[in-house]
């Protein structure tokens, strides 16, 4: 069963791009799942990541404080500005502004994790930036969003608040505090939890493509060209920040991967929640969902074979 779930987690790429393709061409036999499953999907992944946090995950934020702060000031710089520059330049209308904004607003997500433990990146400041960039994002990725799209449309700060609140803390404190109380239990699970995960996100992406495959038609290739470079150019800033400031060669590749991929799922589903008066909000953080998987376990396999 090890095997078979370290296969899945190998190939979550290729996973994700399957489940995409299925939902593209069959939507009518998925989209009968409401996307209103996708906060309580959101919840179990993010209830994996609380059970397998480690007092010393929260450590490296103390011990090693530069390299968190230069993380996530990347994170919600590079991205956030990167995804409204890329809105203008491509001149997109309103409600694909905001989607690619939720997008680069939002915090990294266990995906990440996934992609730099097989890069052979330093897996300890990836999480640790994750962690981080999770706990802020129900501040900053409003915010932010307010700042880069509230003039375009509205955007209810507390009401995002909220639901990043219930969607992504409380099921990662929840997991907190199972792992603190049934160690056991939870050591006995946690080599199944990125398979797990794995198949949620594969899941998750099923139901936002056969929920959104007619509009993903009227999008056109313009708005998978602009979400294309969104990551692409996330990875390589990324990169290039860890470069310039001498970081080692994991650091590099840690840096890399959580400035370029984003928690794309729970950008859909802020989407959904609150922009329904613009539904093709939904149509970057679906694409993004099936294209940062494959690009990260292309970059990984690069790293992996560079030393």
């Amino acid at each position: 069963m090890k095997k078979i779930c370290k296969l899945i987690s190998d190939y979550m790429g290729m996973l994700v791009l399957l489940a995409a393709v299925t939902a593209f061409l069959w939507p009518e036999a998925i989209s009968q799942v409401k996307t209103t499953i996708i906060n309580p999907m959101l919840g179990v992944i993010m209830f994996g990541m609380g059970l397998t946090l480690h007092l010393k995950d929260f450590r490296i934020v103390f011990s090693r404080p530069k390299d968190i702060i230069i993380g996530c000031l990347a994170q919600f710089t590079v991205m956030p500005l990167m995804a409204w520059s890329l809105a203008r330049i491509f001149n997109l209308d309103e409600a694909l502004t905001v989607g690619v904004v939720l997008v680069g607003c939002c915090p990294g997500g266990t995906a990440s994790n996934v992609i730099t433990y097989l890069s052979k990146g330093d897996l300890a400041l990836s999480v640790g930036m994750t962690g981080v960039s999770t706990l802020i994002a129900p501040i900053v990725t409003p915010l932010l969003v307010w700042l880069l799209a509230g003039k375009a449309v509205d955007v209810d700060v507390v009401s995002m608040f909220l639901s990043i609140l219930w969607v992504v803390i409380l099921p990662i404190i929840l997991g907190l505090i199972i792992k603190h109380y049934f160690p056991r239990l939870t050591e006995r699970t946690t080599s199944y939890l990125p398979a797990l995960s794995s198949l949620t996100i594969a899941a998750i992406v099923m139901i936002i493509i056969a929920a959104s495959a007619h509009r993903l038609m009227e999008g056109g290739l313009i708005i998978i060209l602009v979400v294309i470079l969104h990551n692409l150019c996330g990875l390589s800033i990324g990169y290039l920040i860890g470069f310039l400031l001498r970081l080692p060669w994991a650091k590099r590749k840690a840096l890399c991967i959580e400035v370029g991929m984003q928690n794309s799922g729970l950008a859909s589903s802020l989407a959904t929640l609150h922009f329904a008066a613009y539904p093709m909000a939904i149509i970057p953080g679906a694409i993004f969902s099936v294209w940062h998987n494959i690009s990260g376990t292309i970059a990984a396999r690069i790293f992996e074979r560079i030393k």
